[in-house]
């Protein structure tokens, strides 16, 4: 039996990795393992990791070597690294870098190590964007308006493209940051805002020039982009998800660079307007009237050189956009998020079109240095009453969670909740507009949902920032880019089946520091003893992914003079004519 260790990990042959996070190393070995496994399971007592080819990649791209994963499991690990698990580790690592995307003359060349040569170029999948192969060089000649198509082939088949082929060199443009905001208030990079830009531009070598940037909402991921422009000094489009962080965009970039105004616009469904920096939704771009329609838009964006193309929230790239690619390939591609994580699985598409992870920075490293603020999670179940919980029982599968999140005795811990944090600035989330709609004739707070008009959501926005409400309730509509920085509580009463993307941006609405000490909690109600709890797991996991202390609690002990018995009232206006979500 192999002796055993001080260590905080368990290290599996199957390349899982277990965490006991009770261990006085455990917070040190999270964030290390952050670097290069993802977390899948997140219980009390132990955490498991998973070492994946995707996760190792991103490790390589950002300059992790196969030695440095080794030596940290092999120092952290109760037990000595199974043999098997570190050749596989290094097998897999070391295949980042044997195909390099590269441009000779005319051609688009993908090069190809000799090892690897017969079990990559004989792929099928790769077949139709051949143009040519030199069996001798080890080199294919590749169709360049397949180059993003390519990359996604083989990543899938297992074998990561380096791409260092170029771009096309944008049109220059002339800009700075300015030091100093309206009202005589200084400004400056953050280190880490810096050290994300340099890290994706790599001082201007072929190498750089596509990637991701992983930072938590409140971190200034727009001012990390505004960095990396300024480094290029080129034409920029940028792309985000709705017209509300289109317009904090143009806002941002009006305040915080000296370009005129003239030369930053807004394409939208309400101005269509183009220059040399222009910012645009996913929805504009892959816009077309019939399914096998052109994109009308898109070639109104292409009668610009643009230099560099920025994709905010790029985990939430739709699919139209990775067929964009022969022209969109060509440009350099920064992607910003607070989470890699796509609910269907296709990080795969992020990592061949856009690029691999060039930088990343722990949300708890950020609130340690007072970048973000900090924040309880708390999770608060609510019972169901007697009738509620015999009708749930008496559902289809399908209508069991609906049911579960609009549980009328939320209504009860909300409005307990409410009176506790009287004098906070809270958000109300959620995702079903009758429930929203029931909080709204509750409470009397104003609501922000898709039904509301761009003018109104604005109006609303603005009076929160100012302060003039400090209430107030939100869709889904205000899951991205919406800056209500002073916001310090927020409560969500229903969301997406635990998506965890969902969760980051939810958590991050309150992260943004504070011009008060008050403190931040993000809650969660949820139907105790149902399908809600799995979903809520999903949100557990990405919490403690990032280093949150995750607490549970039982709305009846944190409550207990309340009439938590069956109300048949709330039970018939929640169970009568189920809707569909919020689209």
């Amino acid at each position: 039996m192999a002796s055993r260790r001080d260590g905080p990990l368990i290290v599996q042959s199957d390349r899982s990795v277990l965490l006991d996070v009770h261990h006085p190393r455990a917070e040190e070995a999270r964030e290390r393992l952050a670097q290069f496994a993802e977390l899948i399971k997140s219980p009390d007592n132990l955490h498991t990791y998973k070492i994946s080819p995707l996760s190792l990649w991103n490790a390589a791209a950002a300059g992790v070597f196969f030695a440095d994963v080794v030596s940290f499991l092999d120092q952290f690990s109760m037990f000595p690294i199974p043999r098997q698990l570190t050749s596989e580790i290094e097998e897999k690592m070391g295949r980042f870098g044997k195909l390099l995307m590269r441009r000779e003359g005319d051609d688009l060349v993908l090069s190809i190590t000799p090892e690897l040569w017969e079990d990559v170029s004989d792929l099928e999948t790769i077949a139709d964007f051949v143009v040519e192969r030199d069996d001798l060089g080890h080199e294919l000649i590749i169709d360049e308006a397949a180059r993003g198509e390519l990359k996604r082939a083989l990543v899938r088949a297992g074998y990561p493209v380096e791409d260092i082929a170029g771009y096309v060199e944008g049109d220059a443009m002339q800009f700075s940051l300015v030091d100093e905001l309206p009202g005589g208030v200084p400004f400056g990079l953050r280190p880490y805002q810096r050290a994300a830009a340099e890290a994706f531009y790599q001082d201007g070598d072929q190498r750089g020039g596509n990637g991701v940037v992983v930072l938590p909402c409140g971190a200034g991921k727009t001012i990390t982009a505004m960095a990396a422009m300024n480094l290029y000094q080129t034409k920029t489009l940028i792309l985000t998800n709705s017209t509300t962080a289109v317009r904090q965009w143009v806002r941002e970039l009006k305040e915080k660079t000296n370009l005129p105004h003239t030369e930053i616009a807004e394409y939208s469904s309400e101005v269509k307007d183009i220059a040399p920096v222009t910012v645009s939704t996913y929805q504009m771009i892959t816009y077309r009237s019939t399914k096998t329609g052109d994109f009308p838009h898109f070639d109104n964006f292409m009668t610009v050189n643009w230099g560099l193309v920025v994709y905010d929230e790029v985990h939430l790239l739709p699919a139209p956009v990775f067929r964009m690619t022969a022209e969109l390939q060509a440009r350099r591609r920064l992607g910003l998020t607070a989470t890699l994580v796509r609910e269907d699985g296709r990080e795969d598409e992020v990592f061949s079109l856009i690029g691999p992870k060039r930088y990343d920075m722990p949300w708890r490293r950020l609130e340690g240095q007072g970048f973000i603020a900090q924040a309880r999670c708390v999770e608060m179940r609510v019972p169901f009453g007697k009738d509620d919980a015999l009708h749930y029982e008496h559902a289809g599968l399908r209508d069991r969670y609906r049911l579960a999140a609009e549980n009328p005795f939320k209504l009860k811990a909300l409005d307990a909740l409410l009176v506790r944090h009287a004098d906070d600035r809270v958000l109300i989330i959620g995702m079903y507009l009758k429930q929203l709609a029931q909080i709204r004739a509750m409470t009397g707070i104003e609501i922000i949902t898709s039904k509301t008009s761009q003018s109104d959501r604005e109006k609303l926005y603005s009076a929160f920032r100012d302060g003039r409400i400090s209430q107030l309730i939100v869709s889904k509509v205000a899951n991205f880019a919406v800056d209500l920085p002073d916001a310090n509580i927020a409560i969500q009463v229903s969301g997406t089946f635990g998506s965890r993307q969902e969760e980051a941006q939810r958590l991050g609405r309150v992260l943004r520091p504070k011009s008060h000490e008050k403190e931040t909690v993000f809650y969660t109600l949820v139907t105790d003893d149902t399908r809600e709890m799995i979903f809520a797991a999903n949100r557990q996991l990405f919490l403690t992914e990032q280093g949150y202390h995750y607490e549970v609690k039982q709305a009846k002990g944190e409550f207990p003079l309340m009439d938590w018995s069956s109300s048949e009232k709330a039970r018939a206006s929640v169970f009568k004519n189920l809707e569909k979500p919020e689209a």
